[in-house]
């Protein structure tokens, strides 16, 4: 006997429908009345825009408000007509605002009122009320120079009792954050207090403890300011925009439901902070003229390989800046784009829609591409059509998890690839860390103990083993080495350190690489093979570093065994 589901055919149904309207309203807009078309479910919405046009005024005229960046608010609407575009031009204006216009079906502007409804629950503001304005964060970052002084002004702010009490607090913490530059703020529940944390050169050090109630207000004033949900409390992701200046910084945020509540964590995204130039990434002179030579090339692979934060995105963001130029058309495919390259085609993977990154990397190819740059190669698809489009053509730029540059064979090889194409596709494999810079106004020269000696002269006799050129990294071994270590100083915030550097190794795929690749080799056959290049390795580039006073042998020894050589 049949069994009818009604509400799962009635589901499948309203589906259908949506998706008959999005194409009919995708399709008007293009053809008919020439404005863009946008989704509302794929867009996070600006909660600030919906101030400027009243929920009764929104309703009433089809429209909803979803963006506001700089000057500009930007408008979906229903139907399109010369007379709306003039009453909401003129709405822009008495808020000194420019309207720009995209065209959305009724589910869209129904999702967006739903909205009003939560800025409701919020203090009541005028239009950028509820906005951290650049300025704002401007002029509180006067007064910081340090870690000790975002400190000192979260003090302050908690044991004031003004009116916006959260507000400045939260103004001090991104202002701090964003000074100091550092990449990450957290913000934990713990069992009767709120704990505040910043993420320094990928070091978390703790700025204040408070009350849970101070952590209640921040948690709903996040969530306002980062589209979430206010009365969720499953994991959820947003992100709201500061202006400085003419620039967009984009603040992302992640929640998780704990034990005493969400932790919440928001990413800095500071175009400036990923815009390394090529030539300051840390790359050793004698790889740096490899890469540079086979990046420039019309096809090929250049694969990236590292642990999650080892700055992979920032080496392949400086690859696709050095060779960009307006004879060329460059993709990536990315998940997310978190920042914006100038002239470059960014897309972004989206599962729900079904463009993940075998799609993304198939539609591409039909956009004539000449460099592509592919987020990340998880799964067997991906890599074969990776590899097919460096054969065909293509530069392709991708990164790998792998732990060295010799993991890259066998991880594709175990990924699907045949062995023999990949010879012809594979042009270079490279393996990075991040290392803290030695702050260059305390840094404090020493001679090694017996045991850190032990430990440089062994991966030196390798070097010289191999027939590494000494000079080439300004190392004189006939000479007693000195080493460096931090001692912390105000322009370091007392933590020795000022920055980061990569340190990296590769391998080329030449002759003899060619020979073993067909024979599935192991890690140890490659990186054998591979020591007759001339590049260094990543523990060698470190001791390089170290002997150089860069860094310290304790930053190296935290992300590479120095041991196994």
């Amino acid at each position: 006997m049949l069994d009818f589901d009604d509400e799962k055919q009635k589901k499948q149904l309203e589906d259908l429908y949506k998706q008959e309207e999005e194409d009919l309203v995708a399709s008007l807009a293009e053809s008919k009345y020439h404005i863009p078309y946008i989704n509302l479910y794929q867009v996070t919405i600006d909660n600030e825009a919906l101030r400027a046009i009243s929920e009764k005024d929104a309703t009433e005229m089809n429209v909803a408000p979803f963006k506001l960046f700089g000057k500009n608010i930007y408008i979906a609407i229903r139907s399109p007509s010369p007379n709306l575009f003039k009453t909401l031009k003129e709405i822009a204006e008495r808020h000194g605002l420019v309207a720009n216009f995209y065209m959305a079906s009724m589910a869209s502007l129904k999702k967006v009122w739903e909205r009003y409804r939560e800025i409701s629950m919020a203090e009541s503001s005028q239009v950028g009320g509820l906005e951290i304005s650049g300025e704002v964060l401007k002029e509180i970052a006067k007064n910081i120079n340090h870690i000790q002084d975002i400190e000192k002004l979260v003090t302050e702010a908690l044991e004031g009792n003004k009116i916006h009490k959260i507000s400045k607090l939260l103004e001090i913490i991104l202002a701090g954050a964003i000074a100091i530059k550092a990449s990450d703020i957290h913000i934990e529940p713990e069992k009767d207090r709120g704990r505040l944390r910043l993420r320094l050169d990928g070091i978390l050090t703790d700025i204040n403890f408070f009350g849970l109630n101070v952590y209640h207000l921040l948690n709903s004033r996040i969530k306002l300011l980062s589209g979430m949900k206010l009365s969720s409390k499953i994991a959820q992701d947003g992100r709201f925009s500061i202006m400085k200046g003419e620039e967009e910084l984009n603040i992302r945020t992640s929640l998780i439901p704990g034990a005493y509540g969400e932790s919440i964590v928001m990413r800095i995204l500071d175009p400036k902070s990923i815009q390394v130039p090529f030539e300051e990434l840390g790359i050793e002179p004698y790889l740096f003229e490899i890469v540079k030579e086979e990046i420039a090339k019309p096809n090929g692979m250049i694969l990236v390989t590292g642990p999650t934060g080892s700055g992979k995105t920032t080496t392949l963001y400086a690859f696709l800046k050095k060779i960009y130029s307006t004879e060329i058309n460059i993709i990536t495919i990315e998940d997310p784009i978190e920042y914006h390259l100038p002239g470059i085609t960014q897309t972004q993977i989206n599962l729900d829609k079904g463009y993940s990154f075998p799609e993304g990397l198939r539609s591409s190819l039909r956009q004539d591409p000449d460099v592509i740059m592919v987020g990340e190669i998880r799964d067997s698809d991906t890599a074969d059509i990776a590899v097919q489009s460096a054969l065909t053509g293509h530069m392709v730029f991708s990164t790998l998890h792998t732990n060295n540059a010799a993991g890259v064979i066998p991880r594709l090889i175990d990924l699907g690839v045949n062995p023999k194409i990949m010879v012809s596709a594979l042009s270079l494999s490279i393996a990075q860390r991040l290392v803290r810079k030695l702050c260059k106004f305390c840094k404090k020269e020493s001679d090694p103990n017996a045991d850190e000696t032990k430990k440089i002269q062994l991966i030196l006799d390798g070097m010289k083993m191999e027939g590494k050129d000494f000079l080439k990294h300004n190392i004189n071994i006939d000479k007693s080495f000195k080493i460096f270590s931090p001692t912390g100083c105000e322009k370091c915030n007392n933590t020795g350190y000022s920055g980061r550097i990569g340190i990296f190794e590769a391998i080329q795929t030449d002759e003899t690489i060619e020979k073993i690749m067909p024979e599935n080799p192991s890690e140890r056959e490659i990186k054998k093979v591979a020591s007759k290049q001339g590049i260094l390795s990543m523990r060698q580039d470190g001791i390089v570093k170290i002997l150089n006073g860069i860094t310290s042998l304790e930053e190296v020894a935290s992300v590479v065994d120095l041991q196994e050589e």
